[in-house]
């Protein structure tokens, strides 16, 4: 656990960038670092790893004050990982990810070998491990930062906007990979972003800071969502933070019609106005509307009971029959999603 207990940040021009800054981050568990420019975010992720060190107050590891760690010793026990992945340009992939196990004096060859195990634990290709990193796209190169930072096996991992530079599809699949990784390896993360849909995504705690570096408010991304602590929090979630708040609703009791499929090549003709083309291996074809069963329509589809309600509404507006086509694991379709089915859903999770 990592643990802020009043800790304030004073430079000598007497500028304030966190401001008697009192939360804690769980064992285990993300915990991400939201707000405007100039609130203190990245200055409060710093002085974790005494990267830049506190005027007042106390930030503890374990219970054990940061303090009084040797900066070099702290450092080596905490992966970090920073926008545009800050990779050494002049040392091969596999030595990058190997950084820290040299530091500590492992073997080469051992310190290779986890190198590479991590490579392929982020999602890279082995073959990439000989490449420089001006060899590999934004993307890869911030799956290689990752790698780097666990490749001591650190029980924290600090990550200071790591994924900003990248484009949104990038961007979207590497904030996939940390949750898998998070998943198996339930490291105490602190991660830094300005991005506040990257921060419901990714948190399973959000703390909103203040410009001046005060806590605005700490939650999971459900409560702050539902129940924001004043208008400042309110304004910085935006006008839409009722859509973000179906992300968090389940679709395992969405109501689905199995009557509204067709198998490929059917003849025309239908009791209803729209119509769903399934393949014979029961995979979504395309939308037949009854005046025009000759012409394929686009569809939107959600896995059935593991997507939120979101992902759901987004495949219905995908559709121009209003419905969403509800699909499992293997992209098998399952039923559909009516309207009145998904408004049923959404006065339910607008109910509480």
């Amino acid at each position: 656990m990592i643990t802020f207990d009043a800790v304030t940040k004073r430079y000598p021009d007497g500028t304030v960038a966190v401001d008697g800054l009192s939360l804690e981050a769980p064992t285990g568990e993300i915990t991400v670092f939201v707000g405007p420019s100039g609130c203190g975010k990245t200055t409060s992720l710093r002085m974790i790893n005494r990267m830049i060190d506190a005027t007042e107050g106390q930030i503890l590891l374990d219970g054990v004050p940061v303090q009084g760690i040797d900066p070099p010793t702290l450092r080596r026990g905490i992966g970090y990982v920073i926008q545009q992945a800050g990779l050494f340009p002049h040392r091969r992939i596999v030595d990058n990810v190997a950084t820290v196990p040299y530091l500590l004096g492992w073997d080469r060859r051992k310190a290779r070998a986890r190198a590479m195990e991590l490579l392929e634990r982020v999602g890279l290709d082995s073959a990439l491990a000989r490449r420089y990193p001006f060899q590999l796209s934004g993307g890869q190169q911030q799956r290689v930062g990752v790698a780097r930072a666990l490749a001591a096996d650190p029980p924290v991992l600090l990550m200071d906007e790591p994924f900003s530079a990248v484009d949104p599809v990038v961007r979207t699949s590497l904030q996939d990979e940390l949750l898998r990784l998070q998943a198996e390896l339930n490291k105490t993360i602190v991660f830094v972003t300005h991005d506040i849909d990257e921060a419901i995504k990714l948190g399973d705690r959000v703390a909103v800071l203040r410009v001046g570096g005060r806590l605005a408010q700490l939650a999971d991304p459900k409560t702050l969502l539902s129940d924001p602590a004043d208008d400042f929090v309110r304004e910085f979630l935006g006008r839409d933070r009722g859509i973000r708040r179906l992300q968090f609703v389940s679709t395992a009791g969405l109501r689905l019609r199995t009557d509204l499929t067709v198998e490929e090549g059917f003849g025309g003709g239908t009791a209803e106005p729209w119509a769903l083309v399934v393949s014979a291996d029961g995979a979504p074809v395309g939308w037949v509307a009854d005046a025009r069963p000759d012409v394929l329509e686009p569809f939107g589809t959600f896995v059935h009971g593991r997507d939120s309600m979101r992902s759901a509404l987004d495949a219905a507006l995908l559709s121009p029959s209003g419905c969403a086509v509800g699909v499992d694991e293997n992209g098998k379709v399952v039923g559909v999603a009516t309207r009145e089915a998904l408004d049923e859903a959404l006065a339910e999770a607008a109910d509480g």
